[in-house]
């Protein structure tokens, strides 16, 4: 089906931008990105979980969270930690979230030895589904490279097909 398809392209070497249409109303779709107690359900790539997730959900607000690998197929990442910490820069309800999307420690300090991304989210009406748009920009073409060659693709496919299955219990 059309709407389970993530589609990606690159725009100046240093933009990644995903695009995919969710079949749930945008409203519902935007509060996913916004409610401690959605993200927890689906953020993350399969087998991972969010074992924190604390969510000040407003401009200079940040959301601060940890990802662990629960899944011990997946060798040596099972047990391994993921930090990761958002600032929010803006936020138009229900139709845009920009934040900085950085990796970081347990306590919330920035890792600089990994690119950070500057993240615009749209979400856009369609007869009662929602296509979400999120451009994520790198300050090179480099810090883009790192990142994919980390797996992110993949690992936001099946975020976002985690996110659908939660959308699909919720509706």
């Amino acid at each position: 089906m059309s709407n389970q398809t993530m589609v990606h392209r690159v725009e100046n070497e240093t933009i990644l931008v995903l695009e995919r249409v969710f079949n749930a109303p945008k409203e519902l779709v935007f509060s996913m990105f916004k409610e401690a107690e959605h993200l927890k359900r689906w953020w993350g790539p399969r087998g991972w979980e969010v074992t924190v997730c604390n969510v000040d959900f407003r401009p200079g607000g940040v959301w601060h969270y940890c990802m662990k690998c629960m899944d011990q197929k997946q060798g040596d990442f099972y047990g391994m930690e993921s930090w990761g910490k958002a600032v929010y820069k803006e936020i138009d309800e229900p139709d845009n979230i920009v934040y900085t999307d950085y990796f970081s420690d347990a306590e919330g300090k920035v890792d600089d030895s990994l690119p950070a991304t500057l993240v615009t989210m749209e979400f856009i009406d369609m007869d009662g589904k929602t296509k979400l748009v999120s451009r994520g920009e790198y300050v090179s073409s480099d810090s883009l490279k790192t990142v994919m060659d980390m797996g992110m693709l993949q690992g936001i496919t099946e975020t976002w097909d985690r996110l659908e299955e939660r959308l699909n219990e919720l509706k």
